[in-house]
């Protein structure tokens, strides 16, 4: 269904290295990337230009888009998140959405990855030295970093710095114009490593679900879609908040199945279990 088929990937910040790769080895396709192609209007990162949908409307127009723009039928795209883990709440994590569209065969595709592996972190600098212990904890320079008046601000913005005499160049120009910097880590996927990693990581769960066939219909992406809770307890045979069964679903023809112990055991310790360790 997609070897030897075109796929352009809706990029400008360099996502291909680590998306293209997986989907040419994998799947066959022949990935490009078009300069012509500004995924900015969508939102960027740093607010100058609001993201008005959520991750994944803005994937999704940002995959037609590259296919109107390019004549090709098949887009990739990526959207990433940061901020609180929705279940620890203390954590910063970073959410990143994989789309792919085929407008050949009117389908779409969709993963997520959420990853604590993240260095996503902002603060009001005071000092110069306050922001050289600042860079070094998000892994500059191999980080980049952001630098601008105040966390608000949208106009006095310098992106992109990798080098220590640009970071000071930034932080003094800032200062004598404003006297208060804020610094914040440059989440563009070009100048974070990690975030690279959590992106293949979304981009191999796109590829597992991509080669998950239909068993009525043979097509991609029967996967899951939901599951319900109640594994026994193995001490008292209640039922616990841990994961019984998967729900698959196909997106072509509607067959859905259920997979029993997706977790490869049938009964729960009794620690997780509300009635033996309350």
């Amino acid at each position: 269904m997609f070897n030897g088929r075109r796929l352009i990937i809706a990029t400008k910040h360099q996502k291909e290295k680590v998306i293209a790769p997986l989907l040419e080895i994998e799947l066959g396709v022949k990935c490009f990337v078009s300069p012509d192609i500004d995924r900015d209007i969508f939102g960027t990162f740093t607010g100058e230009i609001e993201r008005l949908n959520d991750p994944i409307e803005t994937a999704r127009q940002k995959c037609l888009k590259a296919i109107e723009l390019s004549g090709c039928d098949m887009a990739v795209s990526s959207e990433g998140s940061f901020g609180s883990h929705p279940t620890l709440f203390f954590v910063n994590a970073d959410s990143e959405i994989i789309m792919l569209v085929d407008k050949k065969n009117n389908l779409e595709f969709i993963s997520r990855e959420i990853s604590t592996q993240t260095n996503f972190n902002g603060t009001e600098i005071r000092s110069y030295k306050e922001l050289y212990e600042f860079a070094k904890s998000i892994q500059f320079p191999s980080h980049g970093l952001i630098l601008r008046k105040s966390k608000e601000n949208k106009e006095d913005i310098f992106k992109g710095i990798t080098t220590a005499a640009k970071l000071k160049e930034a932080y003094y120009t800032l200062m004598d114009k404003f006297g208060e910097t804020y610094v914040e880590t440059d989440m563009r996927a070009m100048y974070n490593p990690t975030r690279m990693k959590v992106i293949e990581k979304a981009t191999k769960k796109l590829i597992e679900k991509l080669k998950s066939q239909c068993p009525k219909c043979k097509m991609p992406g029967f996967s899951i879609t939901g599951g319900k809770a109640g594994l026994l307890c193995e001490n008292c045979g209640a039922p616990t908040r841990s994961t019984l069964l998967h729900v698959l679903n196909c997106q072509s023809c509607d067959f859905s199945s259920e997979k029993l112990y997706p977790n490869g055991k049938k009964f729960e310790d009794p620690m997780y279990c509300d009635i033996c360790n309350p």
